[in-house]
């Protein structure tokens, strides 16, 4: 039996042992873990401007730097180029920096005009076995393609052309039975009143530049006169903004707006005006014609829709709802030849009381303030959309035009500039504005329709906009034409004309085309080039009288 001195030694013993063999430097010891790294920089073509690169060539080199070398086996993995659809893109890589910087390169040109992203996820391993700390895209969207797409002819021609193609809307699309306009290119038997105006101003354009004959002009119009008396549903003379184009029934615009337009009846009559005063032969089928042109004229009931005598007119009734959209009509805005044509009515006629206080607001239409150093005389700020400067001029001449609240060609043209300064400083950054670029309007967008304007600026560029503008700035309207024909014209170009919109930000280019977008194109190039729909309109000698009751001056009154 053990003393308990030789106890006390053994267990000393086993102690010291039992240290050693735990601090022993041959014992296993897991792997360190690899710390992670970053990203540290970017640049494609060179430069650097954050993630979003518009613009660019269709071969754009890419470099991406990273805080520690990277393992090239996990690049092919990690990395990838891909379209807007998915679509993997194959590319070349290549090393710098000791493997601390990739440079990307796509091994085949890009399409133009077209979006792409560059992914890094943060699978991408360092030469250490370190994971990259955040995935990374690069957003990349190619240049457009700066080749002519047709050959080039002179201005004179490529304005007949444009003139021609769009005609073509209201020509070959006319609907089969009325003859009026389809709203749009989707709409089957909805035809638009006002739009339908557009399409007479058209016509009359259309038989001036010899693309119809004057024969087949008069049996269209005829077709539509006869339509409009027989089969349309009127309210106290006025139109509905949509009708069915087969029956002539009332097509709702929305719940309420299921009766009389008056707006929409204002283009409708200007352009039947305009027809009035061109076909003033003495053959009984234009008499006929004018005839009848004069009973839907004055049988709208321009007073009655000052609703109970106010001093201002009223937009819409409804034989349901009645007055209940209570939309009074009142400037600056697209409607000044609603109150010209109320005034200038023989048979229900409004004062220039009614003018001044519900469309001028007895001078709250003013505004006088300066954009980009030129003076707006009325509206809101900027301008707002530039159709307000095109659906009443397209028959109303505003050169040497004033009043005592503005001078309109000073207005037209203007607003016009202001609109073609803001797409050309193009504060939001919109991509693809610029001097050849501009116009911003009353247009489709992706996935809907809005009135674009400097207030309201979505990236979206309507060519009706600059382009019916030719006659307010005719330099800077003439280069967007040419742009739009030649840079841009596979992809805007089609059988009626311009498409209706762009952005060239998205991109996106719209298939389709509106009445009331295509119209101003055809025939505000004509009054450019001739004046034709602003000398017909003005030689009404009912229209001379109105507007000089409402207080207009001009050397065409």
């Amino acid at each position: 039996m053990l003393s308990n001195c030789k106890i006390v030694l053994l267990f000393f013993f086993l102690l010291l042992l039992s240290c050693k063999k735990s601090g022993d430097n041959g014992a296993v010891k897991p792997d360190p873990v690899p710390e992670s790294f970053s990203f540290n920089s970017l640049k494609v073509n060179g430069n650097f401007n954050g993630f979003n690169y518009y613009g660019i060539n269709t071969k754009p080199v890419v470099k991406l730097s990273f805080s520690k070398a990277l393992d090239k086996n996990s690049v092919s993995g990690n990395i990838s180029l891909k379209d807007a659809a998915g679509n993997s893109v194959t590319y070349s890589s290549s090393f710098e920096d000791n493997d601390a910087t990739i440079v990307i390169q796509p091994a085949d040109n890009l399409l133009f005009l077209t979006k792409y992203n560059l992914f890094v996820s943060n699978g991408l391993t360092a030469a250490d076995k370190g994971k990259l700390q955040t995935a990374i895209t690069v957003n990349l969207q190619t240049a457009i393609d700066s080749t002519d797409k047709f050959p080039v002819i002179s201005d004179d021609e490529l304005l007949t052309l444009v003139q021609k193609q769009t005609f073509k809307y209201f020509w070959d699309f006319g609907h089969p039975v009325s003859g009026l306009a389809r709203e749009r290119n989707t709409s089957g038997d909805i035809v638009t009143s006002g739009g339908s105006g557009f399409g007479i101003m058209a016509i009359v354009t259309a038989i001036n530049r010899n693309f119809i004959s004057r024969a087949d002009g008069l049996a269209r119009l005829t077709t539509m006169v006869n339509f409009l008396t027989d089969k349309a549903q009127k309210f106290h003379g006025a139109f509905p903004h949509w009708i069915n184009g087969a029956t002539g029934a009332v097509q709702p615009f929305s719940e309420k707006d299921n009766g009389a337009d008056l707006v929409e009846t204002s283009y409708l009559m200007e352009g039947l005006l305009v027809a009035r005063q061109y076909f003033n032969g003495s053959d009984t089928q234009e008499a006929a014609l004018r005839a009848k042109i004069n009973a839907l004229w004055n049988g709208v009931e321009w007073s009655w829709f000052r609703k109970n005598n106010e001093n201002t007119l009223y937009w819409h009734w409804s034989p349901n709802f009645n007055w209940d959209m209570n939309m009074s009509v009142k400037g600056w805005n697209e409607a000044l030849i609603t109150y010209i044509l109320g005034a200038s009515s023989a048979t229900y006629a409004i004062s220039k009381e009614v003018y001044d206080n519900g469309w001028a607001q007895n001078g709250a239409m003013k505004n006088g303030n300066s954009y980009f150093g030129i003076q707006l005389p009325l509206g809101p700020p900027q301008g707002g959309p530039l159709f307000f400067e095109h659906y009443s001029f397209l028959a109303v001449n505003p050169n040497g035009l004033s009043d005592q609240y503005a001078d309109y060609q000073q207005q037209t043209v203007n607003h016009a500039k202001i609109n073609y300064q803001y797409c050309v400083t193009n504060p939001a950054g919109n991509y693809g504005y610029s001097n050849s670029c501009w116009g911003l309007t009353a247009s489709d967008i992706p996935n809907g329709y809005s009135a674009s304007a400097p207030g309201n600026d979505l990236g979206v560029i309507a060519p009706t906009a600059a382009i019916s503008s030719l006659p307010y700035t005719p330099e800077e309207s003439m280069t967007t034409l040419r742009f739009f024909y030649y840079k841009l014209g596979d992809k805007l170009w089609g059988d009626y004309g311009f498409y209706d919109a762009f952005s060239l930000k998205e991109p996106w280019f719209a298939s389709s085309y509106l009445a009331i977008d295509q119209g101003p194109i055809i025939c505000m190039i004509e009054n450019y080039r001739s004046k034709l729909l602003w000398n017909l309109f003005m030689s009404c000698p009912e229209v001379k009288t109105g507007m000089k009751n409402l207080g207009f001056q001009s050397p065409n009154l």
